[in-house]
């Protein structure tokens, strides 16, 4: 079995908790803002869940993954495992306000891969979107509050 893998990363921005909230939860626009991520396709959503598959490639490797997001505006965003390459995956995304117009984001993930085989093609592709993923919001954030 792949050993698990736990990614945890956060920011303090000058954007309003809300502002943060909407553009993790805005999946359609994951692939214009998101190195790795070259699709999406939101299967259900209403205001309490999405459930969406991100289609991730880097350096010839691909890999899909379908998660079902519970959604609690504008404090976090839990994700769970629908289907995809991982025997286990749980994340979270939480908006702390820290003012009207600054908050701290946070995204934590774990996850393991199905088998070791599974691992090595894809753990570095995985591993460097989740590790770009606070970094790649809070760029889009700033593109969109500057217009």
């Amino acid at each position: 079995m792949a050993s698990p893998i736990h990614i945890e990363r956060s920011a303090l921005v000058l954007h309003p908790a809300e502002l943060m909230f909407d553009l993790v939860n805005d999946i359609e626009a994951y692939p214009r803002f998101m190195e790795g991520c070259h699709g999406v396709a939101v299967l259900s959503r209403s205001d309490q869940e999405v459930v969406a598959r991100l289609d991730l490639a880097r350096g010839g490797v691909r890999q899909s993954f379908t998660t079902r997001n519970r959604l609690l505006r504008p404090e976090s965003i839990d994700m769970q495992l629908v289907e995809g390459p991982f025997s286990a995956f749980a994340g979270r995304w939480t908006f702390k306000a820290l003012t009207d117009s600054a908050c701290k984001v946070s995204l934590r993930l774990e996850f393991v891969f199905k088998s070791e085989l599974v691992s090595i093609a894809g753990s570095s592709l995985f591993k460097r979107v989740a590790n770009n993923l606070v970094n790649a919001t809070t760029r889009e954030a700033d593109r969109i509050a500057t217009g």
